[in-house]
């Protein structure tokens, strides 16, 4: 389990950061599409068709996640209404089995991608953030996936979470 994180964003620290994982592809058609993907057994970042893909690292066993989890169900409303860039959000879960990240996905109602990381392997590669940590990443950027945008903790302002986003991603 993760420990709960502090509310921070530092796109600056988060520059020139590649992050470089594969995961099992999504089996519903909904999330294949939204993502971009064609049906197959995994995928890594640069596989996406996005312009911008977010990643909130949670854990079901978060506090801090699941009271979150209805503003991160705004924030996926919000992305997909951004015209100018194709913004994609998917959720893994730090410690998390598949059944644990099924039940957070079902009980909060949660419409857009989340994996499992059972083992910790994609949060230790972002450095062991406290949950909720959420990243901002070009998935086809020139040398791989690159993380721009990092923010730890709650998103007290989704309108400015989502200008910072937008604005480190330029």
């Amino acid at each position: 389990m993760a420990a709960a994180g502090t509310n921070k964003t530092d796109p600056a620290n988060a520059q020139l950061h590649e992050l470089e994982f594969t995961l099992p592809a999504p089996e519903g058609q909904t999330h294949l599409r939204y993502l971009g993907l064609e049906a197959g057994t995994s995928f890594t970042p640069d596989r996406i068709k996005a312009d911008i893909l977010i990643i909130e690292i949670f854990s079901m066993y978060c506090p801090i996640c699941q009271r979150e989890a209805p503003k991160v169900n705004t924030l996926y409303e919000r992305i997909t209404k951004i015209k100018e860039k194709s913004v994609r959000l998917m959720g893994i879960g730090a410690g998390n089995s598949d059944f644990e990240t099924q039940y957070f996905q079902k009980t909060y109602g949660i419409e857009f991608p989340l994996f499992s990381d059972g083992k910790f392997i994609i949060h230790k590669k972002v450095g062991e953030k406290g949950t909720p940590y959420f990243i901002g990443l070009k998935p086809n950027a020139p040398k791989g996936s690159r993380i721009f945008f990092t923010h730890s903790g709650e998103i007290k302002d989704l309108d400015a979470f989502i200008g910072r986003l937008l604005k480190a991603a330029e």
